[in-house]
């Protein structure tokens, strides 16, 4: 089951959230802070960004977060899944899929391009990715910390 976050999952989301920026997913560790107003926005309904909890037999599992943008580029709407988090014990039980599967049938009526990030490291999830037709873009990416 995929759904919205809801108050009561604010703990596990924390616990998930630092799992996985200290797990080999991410190039760097993040603040605690970002965690906590990931999940107050999303929570609040921001219209950027949705948070969504993964269950799998009644028990949270991981979670997803998207980031909704607009994007001259494609013509539309661009989702980024900047976030998948499956826990250790709910891996290879078929859940990274069926998020997949969950996330074209929602936006596929809007979304003009699914576009995610993957550390080399993370070899895993990259095939994951490729075997669901994701495929490497050839854009070099800078950033400016403010």
């Amino acid at each position: 089951m995929i759904r919205d976050v809801r108050q009561e999952d604010y703990q596990e989301y924390l616990a998930m959230s630092r799992d996985f920026y200290s797990g080999g997913a991410a190039l760097h560790p993040v603040p605690e802070g970002n965690f906590k107003e990931t999940f107050r926005r999303c929570l609040a309904g921001d219209p950027y960004c949705r948070l969504l909890m993964l269950e799998h037999e009644g028990k949270t599992a991981g979670y997803a977060l998207l980031a909704l943008t607009y994007s001259n580029e494609v013509g539309g709407l661009c989702v980024w899944v900047d976030e998948v988090f499956v826990k250790e014990e709910y891996r290879s039980c078929g859940l990274g899929r069926a998020f997949f599967a969950w996330l074209r049938k929602t936006y596929d009526s809007t979304a003009k391009r699914y576009r995610l990030e993957v550390c080399a490291s993370n070899e895993g999830a990259a095939r994951l990715y490729a075997r669901l037709g994701f495929e490497p873009l050839a854009y070099e990416q800078m950033i400016l910390r403010s």
